[in-house]
């Protein structure tokens, strides 16, 4: 047999590397990183665990690599929102986005950043480590935006951009969190509505 034959082994003929991180991370999405099993994974996945490793690496890589397509895809929401021409509507579209997509039909609900490994032992560190870094950078581009927002004059001068973007992240997790306890999306609206009634809060 070729070397190129010996590469090909475990891997079935068809696969594709896109569609089988697709179903990756809708394990993880449902059972956190540590609760997604390297069975549970390469069995929804189609393939071998050999093919799993020679594509993806380990299990910790495959995670970030869903964790990516999570980003681009489901929560893809939240960088659209910045682009929003005012703080108002941007945290708007960060709340309204946060309760449309942890509330997707066909989708795990609640969001992979807040639930992925809040709780976790040694073997769950790193992705624990990486979602707290994920939302992290999410808190600081809002942040961002509302200086911005506060440099233009959109928001009132004085206003404290990181405890807004704090307030909204906070919000938004919550909501997440509700949604994987259960909580229907027209409910999970109102919250984000009530959020945003009185803007900027005080």
């Amino acid at each position: 047999m070729s070397g190129h034959g010996k590469a090909l082994i475990g891997r079935p003929r068809g696969f594709d590397a896109d569609e089988a991180l697709g179903r990756a991370l809708v394990v993880f999405w449902e059972r956190g990183y540590e609760g997604a099993g390297i069975a549970d994974l390469t069995s929804a996945m189609g393939i071998t665990k050999t093919s799993m490793y020679a594509a993806f690496g380990n299990k910790e890589q495959l995670f970030r690599r869903a964790l990516e397509l999570y980003t681009e895809g489901p929560a893809s929401y939240g960088m659209r929102a910045l682009e929003e021409p005012t703080a108002h509507a941007v945290a708007t579209a960060f709340l309204n986005g946060t309760v449309q997509a942890t509330t997707r039909p066909g989708c795990p609900s609640g969001c992979l950043g807040v639930q992925g490994s809040l709780a976790s032992g040694d073997a769950g560190g790193p992705a624990r480590d990486a979602l707290i870094q994920w939302r992290n950078d999410g808190r600081l581009r809002l942040a961002e935006r509302f200086q911005r927002a506060v440099d233009e004059g959109d928001l009132p001068p004085g206003t404290d951009a990181e405890r807004l973007a704090r307030y909204i992240m906070t919000v938004s997790f919550g909501i997440a969190v509700q949604a994987a306890s259960g909580i229907g999306r027209d409910d999970l609206q109102e919250v984000a509505d009530m959020a945003l009634r009185g803007w900027p809060p005080a």
